[in-house]
């Protein structure tokens, strides 16, 4: 390689190195200045919001968890998001194997209908959801919300996972069937493990999606003491009487971030494992 070719390929390196450092700095940021701000009183946020806090204040997590029912919401999310979360992989992982390992008729067609629930506009479903969810009985219960969450993101975990189940190798499958696994042991006994990197990258973005989602609880979920947290912040950033708190409300947007950044390091790590497993 001559010099001139080695010194572009190093600047146009460090151009790229240069950028993705700005783009994470980017994004980092909001996230940094809420933890400072949650850690201030409100005067320090409104007369020096740049810069540290003098001292920091614990009791603002202590009040927002307490006092603001941050903690109510929080456990009103775990349970919501956790029940869609494994209803949604264990569907999404059977239904995403057999149209990937078989060939039958409608097939095709299933594919589509899945492809198709992935661009539909929620905006479109609520009414039709509403009137559903009310008639069964459903409308304010936190097993309406689960069920509802899990069909909603039914369609990208099939899709993400037909993709991966096509990719493993078949003959581990009739392997397992010719020593005697039914279809059900060797895809519970064989394939399944082998899937485990996919599941973990489709539950990463499956729990961002469901942690973070607002618009299906807000409709679907009308009763304050089973708020999960998206609307429990939206809540409290429009009371009346909560409304001076904002150290309170910066403790209550780090605490509902706080577990998405734990789910993406642990999945992440469990990724990476996988990943190199499966290649030794």
């Amino acid at each position: 390689m001559s010099a001139p070719t080695r010194h572009r390929r190093v600047a146009g390196q460090g151009a790229a190195h240069l950028a993705l450092a700005g783009w994470a700095a980017l994004a980092a940021f909001p996230v940094a200045w809420s933890v400072v701000g949650s850690l201030k009183s409100d005067a320090e946020i409104f007369a020096s919001p740049w810069s540290l806090p003098a001292a920091p204040r614990w009791d603002n997590y202590v009040r927002a968890w307490r006092e603001a029912g941050i903690g109510r919401f929080f456990a009103n999310t775990v349970v919501v998001v956790g029940g869609a979360l494994a209803l949604t992989l264990a569907l999404g992982a059977m239904a995403a194997y057999v149209l990937a390992r078989f060939s039958f008729r409608l097939n095709r067609t299933v594919r589509t209908v899945f492809l198709a629930g992935m661009v539909f506009p929620v905006f479109l479903a609520i009414v039709p959801l509403f009137v559903v969810v009310d008639a069964l009985g459903l409308l304010g219960t936190q097993a309406g919300l689960i069920l509802v969450l899990a069909a909603y993101g039914l369609p990208f975990t099939v899709f993400f996972l037909t993709g991966f189940f096509s990719t493993l190798p078949g003959s581990v499958a009739e392997a397992a069937l010719l020593d005697g696994c039914g279809h059900a042991g060797a895809f519970f006994r064989v394939m399944l493990p082998m899937a485990l990197p996919g599941l973990a990258s489709v539950a990463v973005f499956d729990f961002l999606g469901l942690w973070n989602g607002y618009l299906l609880p807000l409709v679907l979920n009308p009763d304050p003491e089973r708020y999960v947290l998206a609307q429990g912040l939206a809540s409290l950033a429009v009371t009346q009487g909560y409304a001076a708190d904002y150290s309170a409300l910066f403790a209550g947007l780090v605490l509902t971030m706080a577990p998405v950044l734990v789910v993406y390091v642990l999945l992440h790590r469990r990724l990476r494992g996988l990943s190199l497993g499966a290649l030794r």
